[in-house]
């Protein structure tokens, strides 16, 4: 168990252990753009109810928006086609959606929420010069309109202006053309295709998981956190 990542996530009413994947799937779908009117409202959205700061990502009404935007069905439709290609069969189709909106993203990871979960992305915005960074795996993967992205949600990650060492939030400032929208889909993890491709191990450590009472990632035999700057695990609290 010593210098691995472990996550604890919960099985219906136990926590249940796991390893924490490497592996980061992207790619490039075509999709069209959405509505101009539609992205004003978004950003509207962003400046006037969600009050969003540099790093923050929050969600966006997705019901109001699918009545002004006729081509989500081909964002849908072509995010299938993608998880398809990985051998996933038809687990998007069952997962949870949701509209996305950030400006940046500090790095994080979100295993002690969705530690149950892999996250599946696809960015609808226009490349403003921004990458998704995995510090732990190396992968650094630039945003433009149809990048796709498969990962473990226990794996660090952020939203980094391209070039960048790391987040800062003066890249984000008031005025900057810099917001991110995205559609993201929760595909179980303990789904076979999921597991599979991620090449995720279960019940690697029962014996801790018994004895847990909330999600969480230990890294050494301990939890664990992440540096909001760097991406760097650390011990937490």
């Amino acid at each position: 168990m010593r210098h691995r990542l472990t996550s604890y996530f919960w099985n219906s009413t136990a926590l249940r252990s796991r390893s924490v994947s490497n592996v980061v799937l992207s790619g490039t779908v075509d999709v069209p753009q959405p509505p101009a009117r539609l992205v004003a409202d978004w950003e509207r959205d962003i400046a006037e109810t969600l009050f969003l700061e540099p790093g923050d990502v929050e969600p966006l009404p997705l019901a109001r928006a699918r009545m002004r935007w006729p081509d989500h069905k081909l964002c849908v439709q072509a995010m299938s086609e993608w998880t398809k290609s990985l051998g996933l069969s038809d687990v998007l189709a069952s997962s949870d959606i949701a509209l996305m909106a950030c400006r940046g993203a500090r790095y994080h990871h979100d295993g002690e929420q969705y530690g149950s979960a892999a996250f599946c992305n696809l960015f609808v915005s226009e490349d403003k010069g921004l990458d998704v960074h995995f510090p732990g795996t190396g992968h650094r993967i630039p945003l433009a309109r149809g990048t796709v992205l498969m990962f473990d949600t226990a794996q660090p990650h952020a939203v980094i202006r391209r070039g960048a060492s790391g987040f800062d939030a003066e890249d984000f400032a008031a005025g900057r053309d810099c917001s991110q929208f995205f559609l993201t889909w929760e595909l179980p993890i303990d789904n076979a295709d999921v597991a599979r491709a991620l090449r995720i191990e279960f019940d690697i450590d029962p014996s801790t998981a018994s004895r847990l009472n909330d999600e969480q990632v230990w890294l050494d035999g301990a939890r664990a956190s992440v540096c909001l700057e760097s991406g760097r695990w650390r011990a937490a609290g």
